[in-house]
């Protein structure tokens, strides 16, 4: 591979963002492939993957290249050099990249190479944090959440369906497959940016991790039902809900983030999603105006998002314990409050993307043994880990209001 200095250079400026001041590894990327209209899909996804790559093995990195943060433009060009010296790219003869000794970095490779908490390239607490909820199934895990994330579709029924959309995609140079066990998934065989697509102009498909598609599935819901989606964010599940309803019946989507919302019609408007209505959170009156209506509730929780590590590597740097521990006490709260807006007989999905037991199945333990959930009972829950499926860690429990 031909290293070229312009697309380099636009990876070590998006690094030291990233690691310097903190700043969100997506937005950082995207800002660094609008810096050259003349950039074609190839150069982008050099600069993309690298950035993300070296976000990823940063520990591992930083360790071999023996640099510290904050990092140098001298340091973030020698953990560049790591990243090519171990995927076999020759290096340049540039005057920002050092003389390299290439023996050494893959001795140094092999011998941290025997640390987990250093080859999987995680804080020390996540390590002992992640052994201790899942025991020997970490090890399994957290190499399974550094792996590249697949790109999964989920069809839009309200338009379309998987084979003739599989069949629209090929006529844009688009190869997709379906994914077994996912009625409405198609996964990409090869990366490309589906976004400039007319197919996905049109609303035929939006992008899903295909575990992510189970959710609004197990909430069981029917046309004409009123269901209530309380985390809605931008609305990737209340759009799923809309089509799996046929836009029959209600959506409320609410959120405590007005911006969030305002994506989320936009979303509606081009899946022809016509049932949802968005309803910023901006006083407990909204929430308690909605006590005891709803067929059906959707808890998309706050969550440490461990599950998405493959998709969000920086996640892994900008996550304390001490946070963990509010996230934990906001589930509770969440449980508590937004369990009340259904109905007697209704139906309740707590769901995270979390593989931790402590968000997960002891969130919905602990719930039942409150007061808030006396008169719940569990139907039935399911635990999704990357290493098993491939995909994205979930978790999803379906709760009934007696």
């Amino acid at each position: 591979m031909r290293l070229h200095r312009n697309l380099v250079f636009a990876t070590i400026d998006a690094l030291r963002d990233i690691f310097n001041e903190g700043k969100y590894a997506d937005k950082e990327i995207g800002k660094a492939l609008k810096r050259d209209k003349r950039w074609g899909a190839r150069d982008r996804a050099f600069i993309a993957e690298t950035t993300y790559d070296i976000v990823r093995w940063k520990r591992l990195y930083a360790e071999i290249a023996e640099v510290k943060e904050p990092f140098s433009r001298e340091n973030l060009f020698r953990l560049f050099a790591v990243w090519c010296v171990l995927r076999g790219i020759n290096l340049p003869d540039w005057p920002q990249i050092e003389p390299t000794p290439t023996r050494r970095i893959k001795g140094r490779f092999d011998e941290l190479s025997k640390i987990r908490k250093i080859r999987e390239s995680i804080p020390d607490w996540m390590d002992e944090l992640g052994e201790k909820e899942l025991g020997k199934v970490w090890d399994k895990e957290i190499a399974a959440l550094n792996e590249q994330a697949p790109v999964i579709l989920r069809a839009n029924s309200l338009k379309t369906d998987t084979r003739k959309l599989k069949s629209l995609l090929l006529d844009e140079n688009i190869v997709v497959q379906p994914v077994k066990g996912y009625d409405d998934a198609l996964q990409l065989v090869e990366r490309q940016n589906v976004f400039t697509t007319k197919a996905f102009k049109d609303g035929l498909f939006e992008v899903q991790d295909a575990n992510s598609q189970l959710v609004a599935s197990f909430l069981d819901v029917e046309n004409g039902m009123r269901v209530i989606d309380t985390c809605a964010g931008a609305g990737g599940k209340s759009l799923h809900l809309a089509a799996l309803m046929e836009n029959k019946g209600q959506i409320i989507a609410l959120d405590i983030y007005a911006n969030k919302l305002k994506e989320l019609k936009r979303r509606a408007r081009r899946a022809g999603a016509h049932n949802i209505e968005a309803r910023h959170i901006d006083s407990t009156k909204v929430v308690k105006k909605l006590y005891n209506s709803a067929d059906r509730v959707l808890i998309d929780a706050p969550c440490s998002g461990l599950g998405v590590l493959s998709r969000n590597p920086d996640a892994k740097w900008k996550l304390e314990p001490e946070f963990l521990d509010k996230l934990r006490n906001t589930q509770a709260e969440i449980l508590n409050s937004y369990s009340k807006m259904v109905k007697s007989g209704g139906k309740m999905v707590y769901a995270t993307c979390s593989i931790l037991p402590s968000e997960n199945n002891e969130q919905v333990k602990a719930f039942l043994k409150r007061d808030e959930g006396k008169d719940f009972k569990l139907i039935k829950d399911k635990s999704m880990l990357s290493s098993t499926s491939g995909y994205d860690g979930f978790y999803m429990a379906l709760l009934e209001k007696k």
